[in-house]
């Protein structure tokens, strides 16, 4: 059903702004392809406060309410397809189904976000860069995306940064303590695994807050 209301993909390049915050959203956006970040901006220090993976509605706030209290950017090339607001309202109200698909994706982004808020407080800054990966690692699985070694990203240093709540020279000693430690090396974005069980447990990984199997939701 989502699939038969999204117009045609098109394509973003790395860095490019699809929505400010602030700004009235006319449309609904699904990411096809590819990473977008959600990324807040105060007293022009940047936070990234979520990751968004391959079949996420990117904007569901947006839908909701109108509008984002932050922006919405493309990291790395990505591919998205969009649906106009009015038309997805239409559906949802004809299907139960879809409704509870949508508050579903909206409850997993709060436990999502929770999950990163808790490990501010948590980790330090090599498990919450672990954390990171581990969890991207989880959410790629659970859209039959394997990564057996290698999982590729266009982050930067800088963006992890922004993403743990650290600077980047942390960031720096962080990368390189992992790879001390034998759990994996990140060179250029990209995480080169060498146990990803060792990597959870050091991260202090538990993904039931992603729920994926665990989740009991009915659609019908």
């Amino acid at each position: 059903m989502i699939e038969g209301l999204l117009g045609e993909p098109r394509d973003l390049a790395d860095g490019v702004r699809l929505h400010a915050a602030g700004e009235p959203t006319g449309e609904a956006t699904m990411l096809v392809d590819g990473f977008m970040v959600s990324r807040l901006i105060e007293a022009g220090k940047r936070h990234i406060v979520a990751i968004h993976v391959p079949g996420d509605f990117v904007d569901l706030n947006g839908f909701a309410l109108g509008r984002l209290d932050h922006d919405l950017v493309a990291a790395g090339p990505a591919r998205i397809a969009q649906v106009a607001r009015d038309r997805l309202d239409e559906a949802t109200q004809r299907s139960a189904g879809l409704a509870r698909a949508m508050w579903y994706a909206t409850l997993l982004n709060s436990a999502i976000l929770r999950r990163w808020i808790r490990n501010l407080e948590a980790l330090d800054a090599p498990q919450r860069i672990a954390h990171v990966y581990a969890e991207l690692h989880h959410r790629l699985k659970l859209i039959g995306r394997n990564v057996e070694r290698t999982l590729r990203t266009p982050f930067t240093q800088s963006d992890l940064a922004e993403m743990c709540g650290i600077s980047a020279i942390h960031a720096n000693r962080a990368v390189a303590r992992i790879r001390e430690l034998g759990l994996g090396e990140i060179r250029r974005g990209d995480f080169y695994a060498s146990d990803w069980s060792a990597l959870e447990r050091y991260a202090r990984f538990d993904p039931g807050y992603l729920y994926g199997a665990r989740a009991n939701v009915h659609l019908g």
